[in-house]
């Protein structure tokens, strides 16, 4: 550690940590609560239709709010690259927790009519362009504070957050639907999950308002290295944002196919009843729950690109053998082709916070993580459900999530082989040079070209 950096204390290091993940778990907690009751959002806001157009419909709004992420990515990266991650932090954390409750509060159909759908896709825009800040944000502060031969390990804890707030709504969906009829299901209680977001935010509000800026950030600050036009800055890295992309492509195909779309796939299309298709994912989710941290402190000793590897061609392989598995619909073989799947992924999550935030100088590292992050998982991310369900209903194949999810690994493949590998490279040393405020902006303009 440099003589000037602030000293980081392991209680530091875990409040930083449970911060950090308290966002994703939020982010999560929505589109599991979205994804698991997608039927009865659609039975509530979009009533009159057959079942597959219900569930298009309900898809449809979740992959509006993911266009406009890639605008908060633009907003909010930049941002944070200026005036610092903490404080845009504290703001995203707060706009996404607020909207997904929001959403529990609105009037239905039946109610006001068209105006229940439109209210729906404004709550959906707020928290897709809130949440277009927030992962970046979340993913680089928690790079910025891990200490460099840890980082795999740390890093992990984030994704820990995501399965969480997932498995979380999951459960709490899946005791609505054991718990009242499916009229009382959508009466009232498709609320409650939505409303939890509330509570949930507030705690992640709490944690965040107490901590100090990253130490690699504040030395930055210190120096007054910090970019004056982040996003000017950020787009002359833009080789490594499109390795971004392409990594994110398979993470997002994988992330929203198997966690998000499953418990709808196992229930509308193989028919496996609501509480099997529902418990079936979350049973998965726990398993990698006990996995990502070890896996995460794996990559920190062996490397990241032979795990990132090793799950790329692994659903390359057998994304369409495990899904005709679970198509024979017998409990036993449905288990191992999702959990074979689950396990290929959180290879993925393992590495993402550790990996994608070292490919970027510190100037410029919010700003382009949320740039080319948000590009590709609105493109790839929340389309995913929508595209499938299309797919299966134009070609009548129950295979098109596994011939989906082999499409995205084969794009993937290319940019992780072409990634630097970043494992134990110390990201204080990570910075723009000429970036100091002491240079007038056309030299700065032209270090930034250079390096």
């Amino acid at each position: 550690m440099d003589p000037d950096s602030r000293r980081i204390s392991r209680s530091d290091l875990h409040r930083v940590t449970a911060a950090s993940a308290m966002g994703n778990a939020i982010e999560w907690f929505d589109y599991g609560v979205y994804g698991y009751l997608a039927a009865s959002v659609g039975n509530v806001f979009f009533p009159g239709h057959d079942a597959t157009t219900k569930l298009l419909s309900t898809f449809g709004v979740l992959a509006v709010s993911f266009a406009i992420r890639p605008l908060g990515g633009f907003f909010f990266g930049p941002l944070g690259d200026r005036i610092g991650r903490q404080r845009v932090l504290v703001l995203t954390i707060t706009l996404m927790s607020l909207s997904t409750a929001a959403i529990g509060a609105l009037p239905t159909h039946a109610a006001i009519g068209f105006w229940a759908p439109v209210l729906l896709v404004a709550c959906r825009l707020i928290q897709g362009f809130s949440t277009g800040g927030e992962y970046g944000g979340a993913a680089t502060y928690m790079a910025e504070y891990a200490p460099d031969n840890k980082r795999g390990f740390y890093g992990s804890f984030l994704e820990f957050g995501t399965l969480i707030g997932l498995t979380c709504g999951g459960l709490m969906a899946a005791v609505m639907s054991a718990s009242v009829s499916q009229d009382t299901l959508n009466a009232w209680a498709w609320r409650v999950p939505f409303l939890a977001a509330l509570p949930l935010g507030a705690i992640g509000l709490y944690l965040r308002t107490r901590l100090e800026d990253s130490p690699v950030f504040d030395e930055l600050a210190r120096h007054g290295e910090t970019s004056r036009v982040p996003l000017r800055e950020t787009v002359q890295h833009w080789r490594h944002i499109l390795l971004l992309m392409g990594f994110v492509l398979l993470l997002n195909v994988a992330d929203y196919g198997v966690l998000t779309y499953m418990p709808t796939y196992l229930n509308t299309v193989l028919k496996l009843g609501t509480i099997t298709s529902e418990l079936l994912p979350v049973m998965v989710m726990v398993g990698m729950l006990a996995v990502i941290s070890p896996i995460g402190a794996l990559t920190d000793r062996i490397g990241r690109k032979p795990a990132l590897l090793t799950s790329c061609i692994g659903f390359i392989v057998l994304s369409v053998p495990m899904v005709m598995l679970m198509g024979t619909k017998n409990l036993a073989a449905t288990a191992i082709g999702l959990a074979v799947l689950g396990l290929l992924l959180v290879i993925l999550l393992a590495c993402i916070a550790s990996t994608l935030p070292a490919l970027f100088p510190t100037q410029v590292r919010y700003g382009a993580f949320a740039i080319g992050y948000n590009l590709s998982t609105s493109a790839f991310g929340g389309t995913t459900p929508l595209v499938v369900t299309a797919l299966i209903s134009a070609t009548h194949s129950n295979l098109m999530p596994g011939w989906y999810m082999t499409a995205a690994g084969l794009i993937a493949l290319v940019p992780i082989l072409l990634m630097p590998e970043t494992a134990g490279e110390s990201l204080r040393g990570r910075r723009t040079p000429g970036a100091s405020r002491a240079r007038d902006a056309d030299h700065e303009g032209r270090a930034v070209a250079a390096s």
